[in-house]
């Protein structure tokens, strides 16, 4: 078995007939996982909380029909990449050309030729598959194999329409290796290169949610996205990575911090509205360059000041 085939594919049934969803379960669901809503507003609400690896999408409903799902799903940044087969007892070419005009990738009709739908859906979750592959590719760093900076710019974007929507806070991370060009001038680039494979680790096993996401932001900076995390969660995560990173002992003769590797933590929350992600990053790195300011080896979160095992400090 290879690792495309490793994890089983989740394929998401919408159409409003019994039979049909019987049919296409009794077909695909033992070699994929499968769910089932029998409406398109259904469907959306489903997505909330999990998206599948594709949809195969009945045109013809009551109410939202097939079209109209498939143009909110293709709207909105947070669903448009998840492929949609349309199922149709129509075959006018017209209403093809108007599914693929809206994003579909491809079409089945009713009745369903089990052996043909098998293959096209098998197609489209190995496309899926590839496309998911090549993202993850490219959306990693190089050196800590950890998201980029290119990734971490796309999370914070469709971070932050989801929460322009529910109105849920928005936190953000960002962190810096205390004096790492001493550091890198002592002891030589590879074992800065190792430094930072070390922080990028600690950064990782900070984030204890699954859709918080820690990227490398450029050179020694670190940066995370907290989705739904008020200040006060972001404090305490921001925390963590920062003695995480000082449990690790990494020995710095230069800093003139500590005897070893220590991080500085800028921390923002913010509700969006009528601002940008731009101001949200710009108050993080307002918040980064106060921790360094009042000493570095600590986390600066709108006002609060941390450091483990003491009180507030300011210095």
């Amino acid at each position: 078995m290879t690792e495309l085939h490793a994890q089983r594919s989740t394929i998401l049934i919408v159409d409003d007939v019994p039979t049909n969803i019987e049919i296409l379960l009794g077909a695909l669901e033992r070699d994929y996982e499968t769910r089932f809503a029998t409406s398109g507003a259904e469907m959306l609400t489903l997505l909330d909380d999990d998206k599948p690896d594709l949809i195969l999408l009945d045109i013809m409903m009551p109410g939202m029909d097939g079209y109209e799902v498939c143009q909110r799903l293709k709207e909105d940044p947070i669903t448009q990449q998840i492929p949609v087969i349309f199922l149709t007892a129509r075959n006018e070419v017209q209403d093809q050309e108007r599914g693929f005009q809206l994003g579909a990738v491809d079409y089945i009709t009713k009745p369903f030729e089990l052996s043909l739908l098998r293959a096209r859906v098998r197609t489209h979750v190995m496309l899926k598959r590839k496309t998911d592959l090549l993202e993850a590719l490219v959306s990693l760093d190089g050196l800590t194999s950890i998201p980029n900076r290119r990734r971490f710019d796309e999370m914070l974007h469709t971070e932050w329409l989801r929460t322009m929507r529910d109105q849920t806070p928005l936190s953000l991370l960002m962190a810096d290796v205390d004096q790492f060009k001493h550091y890198n001038d002592h002891y030589g680039h590879g074992s800065g290169d190792d430094c930072l494979r070390e922080v990028a680790r600690c950064l990782v096993a900070a984030l204890e949610r699954p859709g918080d996401l820690g990227a490398r932001y450029g050179g020694e900076e670190f940066a995370a996205i907290l989705p739904n995390c008020d200040q006060q969660g972001a404090c305490l995560v921001a925390e963590r990575f920062r003695a995480l990173v000082a449990s690790r002992g990494i020995p710095h003769a230069c800093s003139s911090v500590s005897s070893h590797v220590t991080i500085s933590v800028g921390i923002a929350t913010i509700t969006p509205s009528e601002q940008t992600p731009q101001a949200l990053l710009r108050q993080a790195d307002l918040a980064l360059y106060q921790a360094k300011r009042d000493g570095r080896n600590r986390v600066s979160c709108g006002g609060l000041d941390h450091r483990s095992g003491q009180n507030p400090v300011t210095e």
